[in-house]
């Protein structure tokens, strides 16, 4: 038969040779995936052991396929470092991310950018770590859906690896406070340095108890981060806007307090503002403005001086 191929279809007995065992080799294999698929993985009941189970099947009989097939092409291996070094490349190759969660793994432990019980942001989802594994950590999430800080109840799994590619905010790592800032819109009319002192007196009421310990915070960070800030009392910043008078007030609060810190302080804000006929918050509003009457009688339109 083989005399018979070469001669006919001009195919060298050598060559005969390979595709013969190429052709028996990959058979084999198919015979096997599918005899290790009907007597163990179809009898696995939940669908992800199902699914990682045939994944990694797949893989490395396709690996091994692809050493055999090597080694009948391009003949034995010279020694059995180079056999070793193949394998080892191929698994290399195969199990590339479990090998760079796992380095991702050894980062979080040993560099720590951020622990267990940490609030952090990483590739735009926010939560609070609940574990770290060899693979993967967990977060439980807040925000997305729900307003302000607040949990959605979610726990996210996140690959280590994600670490060495993708930005990583911290919000508890060494100071648990951040800046938070309301702006509050008042009319032109109003009277908006009474307006600004109010502000001020809510903010403080609900916010000044965080210097000390803020405070504290940040000479131990500094330890470790570059980290200075020269005020940390809450302040109101003034501006003007196409509505009205703007006043921002900028405090510190604990990252997990923001949500009812801020409930108080807009609370605090209705009640003063309730108190006083001077002072209006500004909307989005149609008005017709006469110069003539309205404004400054030296700048008003048709002044004879």
């Amino acid at each position: 038969m083989i005399e018979f191929i070469h001669e006919w279809l001009g195919i060298h007995p050598d060559l005969q040779l390979k595709i013969f065992n190429t052709f028996v080799t990959i058979s084999v294999a198919w015979i096997i995936q599918r005899l290790l698929t009907k007597f163990i993985i179809d009898n696995l009941k939940d669908p992800k052991h199902h699914y990682l189970w045939g994944k990694w099947i797949k893989y490395f009989i396709a690996f091994f396929v692809l050493l055999i097939l090597i080694r009948v092409w391009f003949g034995a291996f010279t020694n059995l470092g180079t056999y070793f070094g193949l394998v080892s490349a191929g698994l290399a190759i195969a199990l590339k991310d479990l090998l760079v969660n796992i380095v991702g793994w050894i980062f979080i432990i040993i560099r720590e950018p951020f622990k267990v019980g940490d609030r952090i942001e990483i590739d735009g989802i926010d939560g609070d770590v609940i574990d770290i594994r060899l693979f993967q950590f967990s977060v439980i999430e807040i925000g997305n859906w729900v307003d302000a800080d607040q949990s959605t109840g979610r726990i996210i799994h996140i690959p280590n690896g994600i670490v060495f590619s993708k930005f990583q905010a911290n919000y508890t790592a060494g100071f648990e406070y951040i800046w938070d800032e309301i702006p509050v819109m008042i009319t032109f009319e109003s009277n908006w340095k009474e307006a600004k002192v109010i502000l001020k007196n809510a903010v403080e009421k609900h916010a000044i108890h965080l210097g000390k310990e803020a405070e504290r915070q940040i000479k131990e960070a500094a330890k470790k981060f570059l980290i200075s800030y020269q005020y940390l009392t809450p302040i109101v910043y003034t501006s003007v806007k196409d509505s009205g008078v703007v006043l921002t007030l900028r405090y510190l609060v604990h990252a997990r307090s923001r949500r009812g810190t801020k409930e108080k302080i807009w609370e605090e804000i209705l009640e003063q503002f309730n108190l006083r006929k001077d002072i209006d918050f500004a909307y989005p509003t149609t008005r017709f403005y006469d110069n003539i009457k309205e404004g400054k009688s030296e700048a008003r339109a048709g002044n004879d001086k």
